[in-house]
């Protein structure tokens, strides 16, 4: 199903999630896609293109709950195909997300890849393959970028994703984790290599999701829908018991439980290096925070080079 637990309405949209039942979209984002990981379906942003080869997203890092790192290889986009149900026509989906329900629904169960990009100026498979065996960071392939299409092109897979533990800190802190050395909870993102030389814009987009203990996470799902559901919106309970009873409302709404927030707002440039770069180890310095003392800058941080 394309809704979670304890909703009331069964979605039949990925505009609509559990916490964002209104359906409300910001920019071009799939709020489906957004509030869930791994996600079902191709994270692509539209159409293949060879000009601006706008790619799916690709997964950076997993930080959080380790036990989950064998799910996360299974189910990344990065080096696992996706499957969609296609209908007639370019731009036309239905709404099945398993193979049953699309033949159902008349449509094409088609897998996609997901790619760091696609080397055009590679026409051939052995090109490709030489390609391949010179690479010793990426796995190139030559094949279709969709299962219903016989055109191949030189494929270079995204790298797995990292998984592992987040930096511990206080809650709503906003100072050093607890590492060693005491630095700001910070992650070391190891840039993608581009075969091809080429510049890349690229957009970076955080999540925070926020595992509730309300309910088990890992075993509850859409049959605990509706009067099934394991909790509800501002339940009353009795707080005496004994035969007595005081009724007292808890001020709860399910739409918190479980949530995913995100920001998508940090935009750069990976640019190829020049001759005088070669062999250099290269320093990226950057600023954080914004002007002012910490109690202005607040939930933010001051001004800091990282």
């Amino acid at each position: 199903t394309r809704y979670s637990f304890f909703d009331k309405k069964d979605y039949v949209s990925s505009h609509q999630t559990r916490q964002n039942a209104g359906g409300t979209q910001r920019g071009l984002e799939c709020p489906e896609e957004r509030d869930y990981y791994p996600y079902w379906e191709p994270t692509l942003q539209g159409p293949y293109d060879a000009k601006y080869q706008r790619t799916p997203w690709i997964d950076a890092a997993y930080l959080g709950d380790t036990s989950n790192c064998r799910t996360v290889f299974k189910n990344s986009f990065n080096q696992n195909k996706k499957y969609r149900c296609v209908l007639d026509g370019a731009r036309d989906y239905g709404k099945s997300i398993h193979e049953e329900g699309c033949t159902a629904e008349g449509g094409k169960w088609v897998s996609f890849e997901s790619y760091l990009e696609v080397l055009e100026k590679v026409d051939t498979e052995e090109d490709c393959n030489k390609v391949a065996a010179d690479n010793e960071v990426n796995q190139v392939v030559w094949r279709p970028l969709r299962s219903d299409s016989d055109e191949a092109k030189c494929i270079v897979k995204a790298p797995r994703p990292f998984c592992g533990r987040a930096a511990t800190t206080r809650n709503n802190h906003l100072g050093n984790a607890l590492t060693n050395p005491l630095y700001s909870s910070r992650f070391n993102l190891r840039l993608p290599h581009f075969p091809s030389g080429d510049t890349k814009r690229c957009v970076l987009r955080v999540r925070y999701n926020i595992t509730t203990g309300d309910y088990d996470p890992k075993n509850t799902f859409a049959d605990s829908n509706g009067d099934a559901s394991p909790v509800t919106n501002d339940p009353t309970i009795n707080i005496l018991g004994d035969g007595d009873e005081l009724g007292l409302t808890l001020a709860i709404n399910t739409a918190q439980f479980g949530r995913t927030f995100q920001d998508r707002s940090h935009i750069f440039k990976v640019v190829p290096r020049t001759d005088a770069m070669a062999g250099q180890f290269l320093h990226n310095l950057n600023v954080r925070g914004q002007r002012g003392n910490i109690v202005q800058n607040y939930p933010s941080v001051e001004y800091d080079f990282v």
